[in-house]
């Protein structure tokens, strides 16, 4: 009976509903993320103990590193040996250095957080402004001219591939300036080349979201209301106008900041940057699959960390969402 209570009360209450259903959307989602790193070792064609050491190691030695990695066991063995490393934070060996995989992504990790982190703030701070300055320049059609540049600007910016960008901020701001250091990480100003080359194209595609999305609600009847009572412009347009655009924005915002880890692969490389993006490739190049599989698992949970913060800020943002959903 009290079960029963309970289970109604989840179902009469929308958020307890909707945390459910996303934690066990995440949950799910964990445990095909984790078999499918797993089955992607498996898959590999060849023996990956022999690719990694090369083909002129001794049989001995093969055999021992497969012996000692668990792969001369059977697959349902060596997958349950996986998930419960998984949980107890044993990510296996790497192949390369002989050091813990969990050893290498935690000294790995804060330097391409810190990248992603930094340019996904600058991509806010200035696409936000930018999107709400271009929409009331631009709003019921005025200033043709204006639009026009902003859009072709925008689209010009975005086109650009990061790897692009990255090369061409370091010929011209670190080789022909030498404004900024070339590559590595040192002191603040080696943060600037890598952060402007992950934000540039994101900042551009969110302040045409902002505008079109601010464009639809400063049309609202709410708005016009607003200024019907004289209220200061930037109070309409920051308090009234302003959240009501921020939806869109807001699940666009979610979606570049994962796009930006996985951009740290290629900027880290041109920069020469210490961190996973940089790391993942050196260990494809080496063959260190327990690496690679740790890296690809460690980006794989920032992706769905982050879709699931969206979801909660967004049923924050606009709580009919969850009744909608029940």
């Amino acid at each position: 009976m009290t079960a029963a209570v309970a289970s109604a009360g989840i179902r009469d209450n929308p958020w307890l509903s909707f945390a459910g259903r996303r934690l066990g959307r995440f949950v799910v989602s964990l445990w095909v993320l984790a078999s499918t790193a797993f089955l992607m070792i498996q898959l590999v064609p060849g023996d990956p103990v022999r690719a990694a050491l090369g083909m002129t190691a001794p049989v001995e030695l093969v055999n021992a590193r497969r012996q000692a990695l668990g792969l001369d066991d059977p697959l349902w063995v060596q997958y349950g040996h996986y998930l419960r490393g998984l949980f107890t934070g044993d990510f296996g060996t790497s192949m390369s250095s002989g050091l813990p995989v969990a050893q290498v992504i935690g000294d790995r990790l804060p330097g391409t957080l810190k990248l992603a982190v930094l340019a996904f703030a600058v991509v806010v701070v200035v696409a936000v402004p930018v999107g709400v300055v271009f929409a009331v320049l631009t709003r019921g059609g005025r200033r043709r001219g204006v639009e026009l540049g902003f859009t072709s600007t925008t689209v010009l910016l975005a086109a650009v591939p990061e790897f692009l960008v990255a090369v061409g901020l370091v010929a011209l701001f670190a080789v022909a300036l030498g404004w900024f250091p070339v590559a590595g990480r040192g002191d603040a100003s080696a943060f600037v080349l890598p952060v402007a080359a992950l934000a540039i194209g994101p900042a551009a595609v969110l302040s045409r979201v902002v505008r079109v999305e601010m464009l639809s609600v400063l049309g609202n009847d709410f708005i016009r209301t607003a200024r019907a009572k004289r209220l200061p412009a930037r109070l309409v347009y920051v308090r009234h106008a302003l959240p009501n655009a921020l939806t869109a924005t807001l699940t666009l915002g979610g979606l570049m900041l994962t796009g930006m880890v996985a951009g740290t692969v290629l900027v880290e490389n041109v920069f020469a940057w210490p961190g996973l993006g940089s790391t993942i490739v050196q260990s494809i190049l080496q063959k260190d699959y327990p690496l690679v599989q740790g890296i690809v698992l460690v980006y794989g949970v920032g992706v769905l960390l982050v879709n699931l913060v969206i979801d909660v800020l967004l049923a924050l943002l606009d709580p009919r969402s969850t009744i909608r959903e029940s």
